[in-house]
């Protein structure tokens, strides 16, 4: 196994996709939603681009039933549910299919479409990823995708990349791994603080202190709270 990470979406190369394992991570918040919504019982989810992808789906009758979330530059869109965990949580998602709009995440996933497979990750559900890595790719190259922030590094990504990689040095398979310069320095990061310090330090982790959204912050910052793999489908359709 090769661990390499990328740190924003931009260096993903879809030419080089169609062999290798995507882990795509939006810490704050478009994955950790995902997998939050899925732990609430939610059937599935449709990424999309970009409102107006979204407002055509909403056109169809096919998506007419479905619920609607999403954002751009962190604000919420016109008559969407914020698309933030806690806030999903608390919109009756249970059996219920779920459209999903984000600035970084949600590209950062369609962009990754073409690799053989692509998961959805965070820091809720680390160990269940990193065990599906080991016992179904351990002979692969692995990509964590840092979705970023308009095509910029952001921390929180990068840290949650870094818990990746701990938690595949503690297998043991470790000795067996190639871990690139980019997948150490992600766990250098990782190991330098707790969860809640670091995503509230980072620019959005202030932007939500100040919007009084930190609750969903902290709630992201949870290691391993659930046991649940999302994985992008060749259709575009996220299920587990």
């Amino acid at each position: 196994m090769k661990v390499h990470v990328l740190t924003t979406k931009a260096e993903i190369n879809p030419d080089l996709l169609n062999d290798k394992i995507v882990v795509v991570l939006d810490i704050l918040f478009a994955t950790s939603s995902i997998v939050t919504a899925f732990a609430h019982q939610c059937l599935s989810v449709v990424p999309v681009r970009n409102v107006t992808e979204a407002l055509q789906l909403k056109d169809q009758a096919e998506f007419q039933n479905h619920l609607y979330s999403g954002e751009i530059n962190a604000d919420t869109l016109d008559g969407f549910i914020q698309p933030t965990p806690i806030a999903l949580c608390n919109a009756d998602i249970a059996n219920r299919h779920l459209v999903y709009c984000t600035t970084n995440g949600t590209l950062a996933l369609k962009d990754s479409q073409l690799a053989k497979k692509v998961y959805v990750g965070s820091l809720l559900n680390t160990q269940a990823i990193v065990e599906k890595l080991i016992t179904s790719h351990s002979q692969q190259t692995i990509l964590v995708v840092c979705s970023g922030s308009n095509n910029r590094f952001n921390l929180e990504d990068f840290y949650g990349a870094g818990a990746f990689v701990e938690a595949l040095m503690q297998t043991p398979l470790a000795k067996e791994i190639h871990f690139t310069d980019s997948a150490i320095a992600a766990r250098q990061v990782y190991v330098s603080g707790e969860a809640i310090d670091i995503l509230s330090k980072a620019r959005i982790g202030k932007m939500m202190i100040e919007r009084a959204w930190d609750h969903e912050t902290q709630f992201v910052a949870r290691y391993n709270l659930y046991n649940i793999i999302p994985e992008l489908h060749s259709d575009g359709v996220i299920r587990i």
